[in-house]
C-alpha cells in the first residue's frame, strides 16, 4: 500500500470515528482512531459550540482579550474530554458499565473492549486534568478568582455526575447537571475569562444551548431505561417513565426556540440569532419519531444502536446549534 493510500485510509478512519464514536468496521485501529473513540471526541463539538456562543457574545465588549478567550475554549473542551474519561472509569469501578450495558454496545468501551488498559485510562485522565489546571492557573492570574469559581463548579459537577458519594445521574439530577454545565458554567465562564465581566444577559443567553445539550442526554437516558431501571439508576427518564420522558424531551427542544426569541426580545442576543428557526424543519422530522416507540431493530448501517432517541436529538442539536452560532456571528458582524 502506497504512503498516499495509507494516509487517505487513516484520514477516513479518523473521520468515521469522529462521526460515529466507533472505529471503522473491519478496519485497522491506529493510535489516533483509538483515542478518538476512547475520548468520545464525536461529542466534543457540543462543548465547542458553547465556547463559540460565549465568544460571539463577547465580540465588541470592553476588556475582550482573544488570548484568554482561546485558552478558555481550549480549557472547556479539555474538561469535557476529561469528563468522558472519568465517567467511563467511575462507571466501570461501580459495576454499572458491563459488556451488556449500552455504553459497551453503541461504541467500544475503553477498558472492557481492550482498546486501552485501566492504567492508560487513569494516566490520560491525570494528564488532561493537569493541562486544564495549567490553563486555569494562567486564566486565574489574568482574570482573578471568579475564573476559579466557574472552573471548580464545573469540575465538581462533572465528577459528581457519576462518582460517589453524590452520583447525580443515579438520583435524577444528571440532566440538570448538564443544563448548568453546558449553559451558565461553560458559556458564562468562557465569557468572563474573555472579558473579565459577567452579566445576567449573558447567563440568560447561555440557557438555550444548555437546553439543547440536555435533550441529547434525555434521549440517551430514555434509550437506557430498560438497562438503568433494574440497576437502580434513577435517571430522570426512569423516574418519569419512557412516554413522559419523550414528551418532556420534545418540550425542551421546543423551549430552545422560545428562549432564543425571549433572549432577542430582551436584548441578550442579537436579532440574527433567530436564524435558528431554519432548524424547525429538522425538528419536524425528529418530532414524530420521538412520539413513537423505538424500532425493534436498528436501521441498516445505524452505528450507535441501541441508542435511538439520543441520535435523533443529536441530529437536531447539531443543526440548531450551528444555526445559533451562525446567527450570533452575523449579529457580531452587523
Amino acid at each position: 500500500m502506497s504512503e498516499a493510500t495509507t494516509g487517505r485510509s487513516r484520514l477516513s478512519s479518523w473521520a468515521y470515528a469522529l462521526r460515529t464514536t466507533n472505529p471503522p468496521p473491519g478496519g485497522r485501529v491506529d493510535a489516533v482512531t483509538r483515542w478518538i473513540v476512547v475520548t468520545r471526541a464525536a461529542v466534543l463539538p457540543m462543548t465547542l459550540v458553547s465556547g463559540l456562543v460565549a465568544a460571539l457574545l463577547a465580540v465588541g465588549e470592553p476588556g475582550l482579550d482573544w488570548r484568554w478567550l482561546t485558552l478558555a475554549i481550549t480549557g472547556i473542551v479539555l474538561a469535557h474530554l476529561a469528563n468522558n474519561l472519568m465517567n467511563d472509569l467511575y462507571d466501570t469501578q461501580a459495576g454499572s458499565d458491563t459488556a451488556t450495558y449500552p455504553r459497551a454496545l453503541y461504541a467500544p468501551h475503553p477498558v472492557l473492549s481492550g482498546l486501552v488498559s485501566r492504567r492508560a485510562l487513569v494516566t490520560a485522565i491525570v494528564l488532561v486534568n493537569l493541562a486544564d489546571l495549567a490553563i486555569l492557573v494562567v486564566l486565574a492570574v489574568a482574570r482573578g478568582w471568579p475564573v476559579v469559581a466557574f472552573a471548580l463548579a464545573g469540575f465538581v459537577l462533572s465528577v459528581a455526575y457519576t462518582a460517589p458519594p453524590l452520583r447525580l445521574k443515579k438520583r435524577g439530577l444528571g440532566e440538570l447537571d448538564v443544563l448548568v454545565v453546558w449553559g451558565p458554567l461553560m458559556v458564562g465562564g468562557t465569557y468572563y475569562a474573555a472579558t473579565g465581566t459577567i452579566t445576567w444577559a449573558v447567563l440568560l443567553a447561555s440557557l438555550p444551548y444548555g437546553l439543547l445539550c440536555t435533550t441529547v442526554l434525555m434521549g440517551k437516558h430514555v434509550d437506557k431505561i430498560p438497562f438503568d431501571a433494574p440497576l437502580g439508576i434513577r435517571t430522570l427518564p426512569v423516574i418519569l417513565g419512557e412516554r413522559r420522558a419523550r414528551t418532556v424531551t420534545l418540550g425542551l427542544m421546543a423551549a430552545f426556540y422560545v428562549l432564543v426569541l425571549g433572549c432577542v426580545l430582551v436584548g441578550a442576543m442579537p436579532w440574527p440569532a433567530l436564524a435558528v428557526v431554519l432548524a424547525l424543519p429538522r425538528l419536524a422530522k425528529v418530532w414524530p419519531r420521538f412520539r413513537q416507540p423505538p424500532p425493534d431493530e436498528p436501521p441498516p448501517g445505524f452505528p450507535v444502536w441501541p441508542l435511538w432517541y439520543a441520535a435523533l436529538a443529536w441530529v437536531h442539536v447539531r443543526q440548531a446549534g450551528a444555526l445559533l452560532v451562525l446567527g450570533l456571528l452575523l449579529g457580531a458582524l452587523v
